[in-house]
C-alpha cells in the first residue's frame, strides 16, 4: 500500500474531514501509542498503519483491504 492509497482508504472509510481527525488524533496502541501521522513519519508502512487504524476504529474486517482498493487474497 502506498501513502496515497492509505490516504484514499482513510478518506473513503471515514470521509475527508473525519479522516483528518482520525489520522491526527487517534492513538494506535498497536504502534507504540502513536497517531497514524506519527507512525507514518516514524517510517511505519502505510499498510501497517491502515490495519492498526482498522482495528482501533472497529472497521468491519471485510473493509480492511482499504476502501476503493482490491481485496487481498485470502490464504
Amino acid at each position: 500500500m502506498r501513502l496515497s492509497e492509505f490516504r484514499q482508504a482513510v478518506a473513503e472509510e471515514f470521509g475527508d474531514a473525519y479522516g483528518q481527525v482520525v489520522t491526527s488524533d487517534l492513538i494506535l496502541v498497536d504502534l507504540g501509542d502513536r497517531t497514524p501521522e506519527q507512525a507514518l513519519k516514524a517510517g511505519i508502512s502505510p499498510r501497517e498503519v491502515w490495519l492498526a487504524v482498522c482495528r482501533a476504529a472497529d472497521v468491519p474486517r471485510e473493509r480492511w483491504h482499504g476502501a476503493g482498493l482490491p481485496a487481498q487474497p485470502r490464504g
